[in-house]
């Protein structure tokens, strides 16, 4: 008999078109296709809206999907009222009366064996879970959200935005560490935060688990031409570490790399693009907000850049690039949680110098890039294969659960 799963989460998942969606979607998907008798309540905000009507009625009939809508947007007001309230702000704006409302309905109507929070910020209904249900509590957690503004802090140049964000980060590590102390297990995406947790002192079992893909889908081939000599960077641009990143690669890469390859073209891409970007004037750099189709953007362009210098977890766009077999030119933050190696499948530089020579030579060197292409399509098939991904969590699920 299959075991029975609710699924929360702080985002709608479908159209899967950045890495959290992403990574909600495509466990529902590997649960469902694993026998699992899947539950879907999530938070539809205004930042992310995405219609139910969008939202495919096989997937919605088969995970039983509700969304609930919610303004989740910071204010200048809600950030100062804050201050008193000795609670994060990151975390708070996630808890409110009619989602906690469907939450208990659905606990009360429902005997869960297990309930998976997507993220930290669904821990807020850890203790409403508590009162309704038995089922065990896994906190599937996409990163180490204290670390990411940690990083980010770092790089903050606004005394006054530093210490507000400082003095949020000491209450969101407080509150993470809270959870830890209440979940029955994690499930971390990358062994690195694994690591992490250990180190935060959680003693209860971990299950790493990645993000799995249909790694099929990616590498069936569309009839389009390549674009010739394009470098492209594609991200979610309303998330602070791709902006820092894109704009670092601009800074510090870009005219390096157009002297030696005048020909070359840059392509940033990504939602919420930031209007200092339209403004960029630099040579043969191409912005684009909105990419109505992610596997035409993939296959269109040859080297894909991850020059990111701050966050934790998985930068699933890096699942999706060695999926669709592109050579990738990454620091080691940005390829965080991904058994690759370096020079085979994925080249790793983390100096300016290196990381516009890497790209230099893969516009250059047509061999050496269909090399890697070929490697990283390869270990893409092997370890990224959603059913299969999700086959090994269902399993640890099983074992957690006679526990």
């Amino acid at each position: 008999m299959p075991f029975k799963v609710l699924q929360i989460c702080n985002k709608a998942p479908y159209p899967a078109n950045d890495g959290s969606s992403i990574a909600i979607y495509n466990m529902s998907m590997g649960f469902m296709a694993n026998g699992v008798d899947l539950h879907l309540l999530t938070i539809n905000t205004k930042k992310h809206f995405k219609p139910d009507d969008q939202v495919p009625q096989d997937f919605k009939k088969k995970s039983n999907y509700i969304s609930i809508f919610k303004n989740t947007n910071t204010n200048v007001l809600g950030a100062f009222f804050n201050l008193f309230t000795g609670q994060s702000y990151f975390v708070s704006r996630f808890k409110f009366q009619a989602f906690e409302q469907k939450l208990e309905d659905l606990l009360r109507n429902n005997e869960f064996d297990l309930v998976q929070l997507e993220g930290l910020f669904m821990g807020v209904y850890i203790d409403t879970i508590r009162r309704h249900t038995k089922a065990k509590i896994v906190l599937r957690a996409h990163n180490i959200e204290h670390y990411i503004w940690k990083r980010h802090i770092a790089n903050e140049r606004n005394p006054v935005k530093r210490y507000y964000l400082k003095l949020q980060n000491k209450r969101l590590k407080r509150f993470e560490i809270s959870v830890l102390n209440k979940v029955d297990a994690i499930v971390p995406i990358t062994r690195t935060d694994e690591e992490a947790f250990i180190k935060l002192g959680f003693k209860k079992p971990l299950f790493t688990c990645i993000t799995g893909v249909d790694v099929m889908e990616y590498q069936t081939k569309l009839k389009l031409n390549e674009k010739a000599k394009t470098v492209f960077y594609f991200g979610s641009m309303d998330w602070l570490p791709n902006q820092e990143a894109a704009m670092w690669f601009l800074t510090n890469c870009w005219d390096r790399i157009h002297k030696k390859v005048p020909e070359a073209k840059l392509i940033i891409a990504g939602r919420g693009m930031p209007l200092e970007f339209f403004h960029i004037t630099r040579p043969n750099v191409m912005i684009i907000e909105n990419v109505e189709n992610g596997k035409t953007f993939f296959q269109q362009h040859q080297v894909m850049i991850v020059p990111l210098w701050s966050g934790s977890g998985l930068r699933i766009k890096i699942i999706e690039g060695m999926a669709y077999g592109k050579c990738i030119v990454s620091t080691e933050i940005g390829a965080e949680g991904i058994n690759y190696t370096d020079g085979k499948n994925i080249l790793i530089a983390n100096t300016a110098e290196e990381f516009s020579q890497n790209v230099v030579e893969l516009l250059i060197n047509d061999q050496k890039r269909k090399q890697i292409e070929d490697e990283a399509a390869a270990f893409a098939r092997v370890e990224f294969d959603n059913h299969r991904v999700v086959s090994k969590l269902v399993e640890f699920y099983k074992v957690l659960l006679n526990a």
